[in-house]
């Protein structure tokens, strides 16, 4: 493994443990060559999972590419980045759950929504106002009232 601050490609593994519920290893290791720690995952291979975007497209799913949609939502929120991992897993194990090799973009989206909702109102609506493509501001407050009564979002679009 390549130490990621001095490229060097010798360490040593000081402890590993189950993670993300027993479905990957954590390990972490120190570099030989300048002593600086760093944290690996070891997982599972698996057929990747494709994702079907709105214009019929099929494209790899990418945990950073749903990572950086959410952390863009939730910028500047009190938001941990530990509770978005926890996010993004709850969502991979739904999916993982349904042993399907194919998800439509909506449906992911729609996951992302209802765990983000119980997470942080605001980032919520300014991910549903991304997600949802929103163009006017009837929408966000079609929206907003929608939250404020309770709902979820979902019956909005």
């Amino acid at each position: 493994m390549k130490c990621p601050h001095c490229g060097f490609d010798n360490d040593r593994v000081l402890d590993s443990r189950p993670a993300q519920e027993g479905e990957a290893v954590r390990r972490r290791r120190e570099c030989s060559e300048c002593g600086k720690r760093f944290t690996t995952y070891e997982y599972v291979e698996r057929t990747p999972l494709m994702v079907v975007k709105r214009d019929g497209r099929r494209e790899p799913y990418s945990r950073q590419k749903l990572l950086n949609g959410i952390q863009l939502a939730l910028r500047k929120r009190p938001v941990g980045r530990e509770q978005v991992e926890q996010l993004i897993d709850s969502v991979e194990a739904g999916l993982a759950e349904a042993n399907r090799l194919e998800a439509p973009s909506q449906e992911l989206g729609e996951m992302v929504l209802t765990r983000l909702v119980k997470l942080d109102p605001v980032g919520y609506v300014r991910f549903a106002s991304v997600y949802r493509q929103f163009e006017s501001t009837e929408q966000f407050m079609a929206e907003l009232k929608n939250l404020r009564k309770g709902g979820n979002g979902a019956e909005s679009s």
